[in-house]
């Protein structure tokens, strides 16, 4: 049975991805801080295990390592991330700036140097890290967040340039405008006034299901295929500043 990790994974995107790839066939380590968010995913499917992770930490990380031990892993899905700040730069909060790029550019790399030797010796891994379009283009008041997927983007396309030669693919998922329980709160400091108005309007933003479902069908490619990068969006929106509301 093929092992996934999945980070991030207590809510939005990652819990609905370890369910997904459980429902595929993956036994799957749902990762993330909040134990008892993790213990509802886990509930929803049998192949699903909660396992309490700190991405921002080293000793987290370690006792990931160490719990799974030998075992060959197959899939790492570094998804923990998010904005937690929508100051200008000149307003800039050094200490969110200096979380975001905690939890989204290290979090990541410390899971993917963790996993390498597991990953290879699966001989057929795979490294999915899902970003955002906001590292493909920038925006006003948004310039922790962008920072840090730009840097999360240019070290997934390092990375993919490292491992040439390894039985390891590597892929990013930049989605768009994708609504979440918790994405647009914590950014605005759980302000649910200012948070509904992100997506106001909006006939259909994404689902954390949708873009799960690009995580698990890029995961489910033959091995010898690997998506380098997959965009996705809904069709509301053509472009980060291109967003067609009905109000």
């Amino acid at each position: 049975m093929k092992l996934a990790v999945v980070t991030g994974a207590s809510s939005g995107i990652g819990a609905a991805t370890a369910l997904q790839l459980a429902q595929a066939g993956f036994d799957v380590l749902a990762c993330a801080r909040r134990a008892d968010r993790l213990a509802e995913v886990a509930s929803r499917h049998e192949r699903i295990t909660a396992v309490e992770l700190d991405v921002t930490s080293d000793a987290s990380v370690a006792a990931l390592v160490a719990r799974i031990g030998d075992r060959p892993v197959h899939l790492v899905v570094a998804n923990a991330g998010g904005a937690f700040d929508a100051n200008s730069v000149v307003g800039a909060d050094i200490e969110r700036w200096q979380h975001t790029f905690e939890v989204n550019v290290l979090g990541a790399l410390r899971t993917i140097k963790a996993l390498h030797d597991a990953l290879l010796r699966s001989g057929d891994g795979h490294i999915i890290v899902t970003t955002s379009t906001a590292g493909h283009v920038v925006y006003e008041t948004g310039g922790s967040y962008t920072a840090a997927k730009h840097a999360e983007h240019a070290m997934v396309a390092t990375l993919r340039l490292e491992l040439a030669g390894e039985p390891i693919r590597v892929t990013e998922i930049a989605p768009g405008m994708v609504q979440t329980d918790e994405f647009a709160l914590n950014r605005f400091a759980g302000d649910s006034a200012k948070a509904g108005k992100v997506y106001e309007g909006v006939a259909e933003p994404l689902t954390a299901a949708d873009v799960a479902d690009t995580i698990v069908w890029s995961a489910t490619r033959p091995s010898h295929v690997n998506v380098d990068l997959l965009v996705v969006r809904p069709l509301a929106q053509a472009a980060q500043h291109k967003v067609v509301r009905t109000l």
